[in-house]
Formats: C-alpha cells, structure tokens, sequence
C-alpha cells in the first residue's frame, strides 16, 4: 500500500509540473499586464512599460519567474496579484465556494441517480424503468448554461422563491446544484442502471437468493456492493471535468468561485491568480484519483493495486 501511494504520488508530482509549466508559458501568450495597467492612461511611453515590467517581475528569465512560482507554492506562500493584493485569500474563499458547490452537486446526483437505476434495473422492461430512460436522456439534452438561466426566470423571476445569484446564504446554493446535480444525473442512473443488471444476472447473485435472502439484502448488500465500482472510476473522472466545468454555471448564478476568479484573472492577464487556480485544481483532480484507486480495495478486496 504505501509502495503503491508513493509511486502514484510521484506520477502526480510529475503531472503537476507538466500542468503548472504549460500554463505558465501559455497564459504568457494571452499579452501584456503593464499595458493592461496602463491602457487608460495617455502618453505611455516604451519606458513607463518596462518600469511595470520590472516592478511585477516580468523582465527575469521564465524560468526563474516559474521557479518562484513552484517555490511559493510548495511553501504555501501564494505571493500576489497584479492588481488584486494577496493571493491566498482570493483563492481559500474561491475554493470553499466551488468545492461547496461541487460536493453538494454530486450529492444531489447521487441522491437520485442511486436509487432510480436501482429501481430500473429491479423492473428491467416495465413502465418505469422506460420512464427512468427516457428522463435520463432528456437530461444530457440540457446545456447546463440553459437550465440555469430556466431556473432563474422560473424561481428568482417569476415566484420570487431564490436569489438569482451571489451567494448570500444555503438559498444561494440551490440553483447551481440542481443545475449541474441534474446534469450529472443523467449519466451516473444509466451507469447504475446497466451496472446493477449486470451484477444481477451474476452466479453469486442466484446463490444468494437460492439461500433465501430477501430481495433487500440481495440487492442493496450484495448486488449495489459489487456494481458500484464502475460508479465510483466515473465519480472520480466526473470530478474532473466538473471543476472545469463549473465556469459557465459559476457565471450564470454569479457564483464567487474558482471558475470565475479564473475568467477575472485571464481578462486582466493576472498571471500569479491564474497559475495558483489550475494549479490547486490540478492537485485536487490528482487526489481524487488517488482515493478513487484506494476505494477499490475497499469495495473489493480482490483487487489489487500495482
């Protein structure tokens, strides 16, 4: 086990540089923060530019400024924005946000997605699990931008029941997770469902219900046990995705998160603000895999980690 975590962790050492070094070099591309700095101001001159320059740091080697950067981040010293102030707290607020809202989005997913597959895939053929089918196409119809902006007309424009966006208490919260929860939903109930009959049509499963076990015990102990590997690789792979894909949800509700503190930083070319947020993206999506392989073993002992 720890063999196997220090290998993994040093793949993620490697994945990280890869990450951080790419996207330093290329948000470098995007232009110039000293013009931004002085793009309302008359009469600037080349040497007013090279004095930014030189103030932010920008006229050292890449590399040297990339080492900074690396160095600060493994110390915990974020170091500061270009127009902004201090880092760290931009991004521990901004992180608290999007992870709140992340979490409490898969847990709505899972909330539904769990129990309608198991329902479907217990009623293979019938009514419902037709209706469960057709539901879950439905919802991978939807642009997540477009069901956000129906939420809003319906519940903050027209019953007056939510905010339509900020943040200002769990009211805040509800849009946005049900926007992406839905989204997510439509995919892990097929996951469920077709993984559960699988699991279903198994030996073990006739054994255990030729012993006489009740359909509960058959179905939520055993069969859910086994079919909810699949579930959990996704969930892993899912959490990626979502964190990129939190921007547009973040800008339809306003959402003071790491998407949106990341479309700031890019429109101001705020290097040090943008180099921190993929960066403390990347290590959370590198964890997450991490536990995702852990999980196996717990879910089936079989398994074994290499």
């Amino acid at each position: 086990m720890l063999s196997f975590i220090l290998k993994r962790v040093i793949q993620a050492g490697f994945v990280l540089i890869a990450v951080t070094l790419f996207v330093s070099f290329a948000i470098r591309l995007t232009g110039d923060p000293a013009v931004m700095m002085l793009r309302e101001s008359a009469n600037v001159t080349p040497e007013d530019l090279e004095r930014i320059r030189e103030g932010l740091g920008l006229n050292r080697p890449f590399l040297v400024q990339y080492g900074d950067f690396i160095a600060g981040l493994v110390t915990g010293d974020l170091g500061q924005s270009f127009f902004r102030g201090a880092i760290a707290p931009l991004v521990s607020g901004a992180l608290g946000a999007t992870l709140l809202l992340a979490l409490t989005s898969l847990a709505v997913s899972l909330l539904i997605s769990i129990p309608l597959g198991i329902y479907a895939a217990t009623h293979r053929g019938s009514f419902g699990d037709q209706l469960v089918r057709v539901l879950s196409l439905a919802g991978l119809s939807f642009p997540n931008f477009w069901l956000g902006i129906m939420l809003v007309l319906i519940f903050s424009v027209t019953l007056r029941w939510l905010p339509p966006s900020g943040f200002t208490g769990p009211q805040s919260l509800i849009m946005p997770a049900v926007t992406i929860g839905v989204i997510l939903t439509s995919t892990n109930l097929r996951i469920v469902r077709t993984t559960m009959l699988d699991v279903l049509s198994s030996q073990f499963i006739m054994v255990a219900r030729a012993k006489g076990l009740s359909q509960t015990k058959v179905v939520y102990k055993h069969a859910l046990r086994n079919s909810s590997i699949a579930l959990v690789t996704y969930l892993g792979l899912q959490f990626g995705s979502l964190m990129g894909g939190l921007v547009v949800v973040e800008l339809v509700f306003n959402w003071p998160g790491m998407g949106t503190l990341a479309i700031e930083a890019i429109a101001q070319r705020d290097y040090p603000i943008l180099q921190t947020v993929i960066s403390i993206l990347a290590v959370l999506i590198v964890a997450v895999n991490l536990l995702v392989d852990l999980t196996y073993m717990l879910l089936d002992p079989r398994i074994r980690l290499e």
